[in-house]
């Protein structure tokens, strides 16, 4: 059986991770997939913070 090269990847609010004093109960995190050949570097995405209430930068975590 032949693996894909998609895989599954978490993307995780960074303004969370890094100001402990200012997030609520939890960190914002979406799931989403990326192809490894065309994309090799960690993936960094615009998304909505519902923890921030606003858009912020979501990094790739493993």
């Amino acid at each position: 059986m032949a693996k894909g090269v998609r895989i599954i990847i978490t993307l995780e609010c960074t303004e969370c991770r890094t100001n402990a004093s200012k997030r609520s109960k939890g960190v914002s995190r979406y799931t989403t997939t990326k192809n490894r050949r065309n994309t090799t570097a960690r993936l960094e995405l615009k998304k909505f913070c519902p923890h921030c209430n606003k858009h912020t930068a979501h990094k790739e975590i493993k």
